[in-house]
């Protein structure tokens, strides 16, 4: 029963490094984009920004599901990805 529950705690670990480094995908994926757009309000950069950001939305709603891991850890990673863009996003428009 002991390795089972090392499984499962390093499963729950293996999933939100998973779910972290996606977000951090996003998260550059945005920042090329905008140093690469003149216009942050670009209807292609939204549709971009939102559909990595359902996506994401999506795969942590599933680690939930399966109990891999809670929702708190969870909004905490879409709220960190948030103020990560929020804050690009306001660079870029102040410069």
């Amino acid at each position: 029963m002991h390795v089972h529950m090392e499984t499962v705690t390093d499963s729950r670990e293996q999933a939100y490094a998973v779910l972290k480094a996606d977000a951090e995908k996003i998260r550059q994926l945005i920042e090329v984009q905008m140093d690469n757009l003149t216009m942050p309000q670009c209807p292609l950069y939204e549709e971009v920004l939102d559909t990595q950001m359902f996506g994401l939305s999506r795969e942590i709603d599933f680690a939930i599901r399966l109990n891999l891991i809670d929702e708190r850890a969870g909004k905490h990673i879409m709220d960190e990805l948030e103020r990560k863009l929020s804050a690009l996003h306001e660079r870029t428009v102040n410069q």
